[in-house]
């Protein structure tokens, strides 16, 4: 072995050292990971990795995704000895209530952790977005002056370590599959091939040809390589880097828990600890002396990136500079959008855009409302970038000036992705980490199912992506209860950090994308109608407070007896059973809550004038489960609501056969008016 090889191994050996003491200390974690990634970590963080310790967040850094983000210990490791603000305190702290080190990687908790994995698969989905992400921004904002000069203020990489676990998860397959599709060649996928799982080894359950798989997404393949062989791994991640239009596996052959006597290469080593005789075996196999937690400084020194961080970024900020002189309207656009800040002029936009609306009095499918606001933002916000599963028509989320995203360059700002409801949702979400865009994804409610933990985590890590969801109740009608959402927007409002608007009418649909746009910070479900609703009577002041979830949209006698709050379509029931109310003398307040989130977050004060304490009669009316409105009516209210799977029929029909009428909520409100006196 060289002297380079024998330093470039050392340094791995500090990764599977610093592993097997956290977990150890832990009690808990997954050393095998990390310790058989090492070697592979060590080549691409040490020798081709482009960042800042110094500034994780630069603008033009490589972005690296631990997918089998179980071996977490792997990145810590990585962070602490590259110079990040990760300590030895830090990593002694590994899985600790409040540690900067959790479990999984998390967005937002580590310096340098660049999304939140632990699902099997979705990291992957994420780097596809952040590829993607990447190459549009390039696409717009890198150009050639008059001189003839190129300035290029995109051009990076996106790194991801996936497992076996990983390519298993079907959304691998959906979102692999694009990347060949787009060519994103600046995506270079580590498959760490050790044939070991949680259940044992692989092969009586994963028999894929996964070079073949690959090579028939239209990727770059780079088969065989040793995962321990420095020299290997490094003519593999340059010949990856040398490929300009297909994403690259690198497919690394690994022996999990590497290093250990008697658990290396063995389920035994994946998710224990390997024991303290275990580790004192190992720390002599390796050659390793030091105590737990502790590195050579000569070996601090070899993996400190922090001199060569600050000189990269240097290099991109005096090309940025020139870019700026050359460009300056689009170095203010790529900096206000990398800032995620909006147009200075947004909020005279949003303001003119509910005016006109309101004005326009149009009764409409709120999908079709969502459409035509679309391409209005469109024209608006050139962040904003959107797609479909396979309904671009049916969720209105094409607008005629879109420009699809191709394989050619195009700074596209429409995706067909194709009956891929989860890899959709994931791929946004890294676009969303990556910056510089405002992605939104369209299917039906009920298709929902098929990406709902890439929507938790979307919420998880607090990012401002835009659900759309169409077809939001049984009123879509004809194609039944397979199609017919029922419990999935008591899922979505119970979603920490996540926003579900369910809006009645073109007015509110406009809000509800205005508080998704200004809503950065994390993500939003916009719930839409197949079938037209119609336009609600407002003032000025009832259209400035639907920004706040909830308010009264009519009222009935000088105080109510009783209270229909409804969403959505059901908004218009509940206004034509007010009037019969109000006909036989009752006092009735009608409030509409678009979202109740939004509402719940309000000020007691006006929580309060909207629902009054005093008034306990309540119906809340909604083409859903019931049960999430009980806490909104308490025991004395009720609901109308459809607690069972739908049926097949005309949407009109259906909505009638479960009771959706005006006699049946005029039935209900009496029914509880009649309870309370």
């Amino acid at each position: 072995m060289s002297q380079e090889q024998s330093l470039n191994r050392e340094c791995a050996n500090a990764i599977r050292a610093l592993a097997m003491d956290a977990v150890q200390k832990a009690n808990s974690g997954h050393p095998g990971a990390p310790m058989g990634m090492a070697d592979m970590a060590e080549q691409l963080w040490r020798h081709h990795l482009k960042h800042n310790p110094n500034h994780p967040e630069w603008v033009n850094r490589d972005r690296f995704v631990l997918s089998n983000g179980h071996g977490s210990m792997l990145i810590y490791s990585l962070l602490h000895l590259t110079g990040y603000p990760v300590s030895v305190d830090d990593l002694r702290g590994f899985r600790q209530l409040g540690s900067a080190t959790p479990g999984h990687p998390e967005f937002g908790d580590t310096p340098g952790v660049e999304t939140t994995t632990g699902p099997l698969g979705q990291g992957l989905a994420n780097a596809v977005g952040m590829a993607l992400a990447e190459k549009l921004l390039a696409e717009t904002f890198n150009k050639e002056d008059p001189s003839g000069h190129q300035h290029t203020i995109v051009d990076h990489h996106t790194y991801v370590f996936a497992g076996d676990g990983c390519l298993m998860e079907g959304i691998s397959h959906e979102a692999c599959s694009l990347a060949g599709t787009w060519q994103l060649g600046k995506l270079i996928c580590f498959y760490d091939d050790n044939g070991i799982s949680i259940d044992g080894e692989v092969k009586g359950w994963f028999t894929d040809d996964t070079p073949a798989r690959f090579r028939a997404y239209g990727w770059q393949v780079i088969e065989a390589v040793d995962g321990h062989d420095s020299a290997a791994l490094g003519a593999a991640i340059a010949s990856a880097k040398a490929e300009q239009t297909r994403p690259t596996l690198i497919c690394c052959k690994t022996r999990i828990g590497f290093g250990s006597p008697n658990k290396e290469g063995t389920a035994a080593s994946h998710g224990a600890p390997l024991g303290e005789d275990e580790i004192v075996a190992t720390r002599a196999a390796l050659g390793w002396s030091s105590a737990p937690f502790e590195i050579p400084e000569a070996i601090y020194e070899a993996w400190d990136a922090r001199a060569k961080g600050i000189e990269a970024e240097g290099s991109w900020q005096a090309a940025f500079a020139a870019y700026e002189a050359a460009f300056p309207d689009d170095a203010k656009s790529f900096l206000r959008r990398m800032q995620k800040q909006l147009p200075d002029d947004w909020p005279a936009f949003s303001a003119a855009a509910l005016q006109a609306a309101q004005a326009a009095g149009a009764s409409k499918a709120t999908r079709q409302s969502s459409g035509d606001f679309i391409a209005e933002l469109s024209d608006f916000l050139p962040e904003l970038i959107g797609g479909s599963a396979d309904l671009s028509g049916s969720n209105s989320t094409i607008w005629s000036a879109a420009k699809p995203v191709t394989s050619n360059p195009s700074a596209g700002n429409y995706i067909y992705y194709g009956v891929r409801e989860f890899a959709m949702t994931a791929i946004a979400s890294g676009m969303a980490l990556h910056g510089g865009l405002i992605p939104f994804t369209g299917t039906f409610l009920m298709f929902m199912e098929y990406a709902r933990n890439a929507v938790r985590m979307s919420a998880l890590m607090e990012l401002g992506s835009v659900h759309v969801y169409t077809h939001d109740s049984i009123g879509q009608g004809e194609d039944g209860p397979t199609h017919q959402p029922v419990e999935q927007l008591t899922n979505l409002r119970t979603t920490p950090n996540l926003c579900t608007w369910r809006p009645c009418d073109s007015v509110e649909v406009r809000a509800a994308w205005c508080h998704a746009i200004e809503r950065r910070g994390a993500p939003t479900a916009l719930v839409l109608s197949r079938q037209s609703v119609p336009h609600q009577a407002r003032s000025d002041e009832q259209v400035s407070e639907i920004s706040r979830g909830g308010y009264i949209l009519t009222e009935h006698g000088e105080r109510p007896d009783v209270i229909l709050i409804a969403t959505g379509s059901e908004v218009a029931l509940a206004r034509e059973a007010a009037e019969v109310l109000a006909a036989k003398g009752h006092g009735v307040r009608v409030v509409s809550m678009p979202c109740a989130e939004v509402f719940a977050a309000q000020d007691a004060a006006y929580r309060e004038r909207v629902l009054p304490p005093t008034v306990r009669s309540r119906v809340a009316i909604e083409a859903g489960h019931g049960d999430y409105w009980r806490k909104w009516v308490g025991l004395d209210g009720d609901v109308v609501s459809i607690d069972t799977f739908g049926a097949s029929g005309p949407g009109g029909q259906v909505m009638s056969h479960f009771g959706f009428t005006t006699d049946n909520v005029v039935m209900k409100a009496e029914r509880v008016l009649n309870a309370g006196r």
